[in-house]
């Protein structure tokens, strides 16, 4: 997305279950946003679902000052730049297991993590908040942005899916592929991107209209 991306401001909803699915192919290497909850200032507490330096996905929560209230990161290094991932984040915090509050998906299969901190049962992160939140933006030690596409793009208020929702294996090919409309009850702050038209890059097509803005 070079340096362009969508933002919006939510008022607040369920802060302890919902779930984020991308398809998004990688242009370029090293530390990439892919959607962000917190202020214009590093220093504030932020939700953070990105690449990092080592090309390790990870998804965060931090209050503003150590220690991260969770961090889940991969074992694996996303440096494929030709393929297109789809990736799944369910958040649940108020599972009795905390295994089970935050689970990562790679392509429909569940991913291994190199590091594992889960959030506290019942625990209310930064996604959904009414803070300001952003597609392919960051400000983790400086303003970056997502370098690659994103297709379809869907969050979900409310619920923690699991990725057959948005995605099915083709009977033919053995390839995982996304289901081009899947059946989501998006709940109050959930969109759909669909990316389909160029002037309006931000067009929730979820039914809701929380269209985001682009910006750069």
């Amino acid at each position: 997305m070079a340096d362009s991306y969508l933002s919006k401001t939510p008022n607040a909803s369920n802060r302890k279950t919902l779930t984020i699915s991308v398809w998004l192919k990688r242009s370029s290497l090293g530390a990439s946003p892919i959607f962000t909850a917190n202020t214009d200032i590093s220093s504030d507490a932020s939700g953070h679902f990105a690449f990092d330096g080592d090309d390790t996905l990870h998804f965060r929560s931090w209050p503003g000052s150590s220690p991260y209230a969770f961090l889940q990161m991969t074992q694996r290094k996303f440096i494929d730049t030709t393929a297109w991932y789809h990736i799944v984040v369910a958040q649940d915090t108020t599972q009795a297991t905390d295994t089970n509050r935050i689970k990562i998906y790679i392509n429909g299969v569940q991913e291994t993590l190199s590091t594992a901190t889960y959030p506290s049962q019942n625990y209310d992160g930064y996604f959904n908040s009414n803070i300001l939140h952003n597609v392919g933006r960051g400000n983790d030690g400086g303003i970056k942005f997502f370098g690659g596409h994103f297709a379809h793009f869907h969050f979900v208020d409310g619920s923690a899916l699991a990725p057959t929702v948005f995605g099915e294996t083709d009977s033919t090919t053995g390839e995982w592929k996304p289901k081009l409309n899947p059946s989501v009850t998006y709940g109050t702050n959930g969109f759909f991107l669909k990316f389909e038209n160029a002037g309006a890059l931000g067009t929730d097509s979820s039914g809701n209209s929380n269209t985001y803005t682009l910006n750069g």
